[in-house]
């Protein structure tokens, strides 16, 4: 069996191949089955506004045997307003970096992670955080996400690399978390 490779996307194939993987796996197409166990991805990105973010900071993804089977999405502050499902994350979370005195951190925004269903439970989604850290921890100081309450598949694997909980609010009639992992 070939291994699972850890690299940054490179090629219009890989930023399809993300897309797909993000297709299967949103929200609205799944069922309340799936979503309880399986988890979720809430936002489908537009290939134009995932290229220019991979191009801005390439994103971090899992292939095995050249496909992608994961991927952890780089997001910089510039494409705040270029995801408008986001925007409301975005501005929730400028007030608690200010409250908490975070304000001098230079982090990024883990825009979407996801491991492909047949991968899952085998360390992937770890690893795939890890290789993320040790490929952006020069330039940052931490990663800030977002992860909705019901997916608590992703809340728990969250919490069990390093991300703490910075607040939790209600946003569009969803439950919230906000989350941190501070590397330095």
């Amino acid at each position: 069996m070939t291994q699972i490779i850890y690299k940054r996307a490179k090629t219009e194939e890989e930023l399809q191949q993300i897309l797909d993987l993000q297709s299967d796996n949103i929200k609205i197409l799944l069922s309340n089955e799936a979503i309880k166990t399986e988890g979720f991805v809430s936002v489908k990105h537009t290939f134009d506004v995932l290229k220019r973010m991979n191009d801005a900071c390439p994103h971090v993804i899992a292939t095995h045997d050249g496909n992608v089977i994961g991927y952890a999405l780089c997001m910089l502050n510039a494409f705040r307003n270029d995801v408008p499902e986001l925007i409301p994350m975005f501005e929730y979370m400028d007030s608690i970096i200010a409250s908490k005195n975070l304000s001098e951190l230079c982090y990024l925004i883990m825009g979407q992670i996801c491991i492909d269903k047949a991968y899952r439970k085998q360390g992937i989604f770890k690893r795939l955080y890890y290789y993320f850290k040790d490929e952006l921890k020069s330039d940052f100081d931490a990663v800030i996400t977002e992860v909705n309450s019901k997916n608590n598949r992703s809340s728990r694997a969250h919490r069990a690399i390093g991300f703490e909980i910075l607040d939790v609010h209600t946003e569009g009639g969803e439950v919230w978390e906000l989350m941190i992992w501070k590397w330095t």
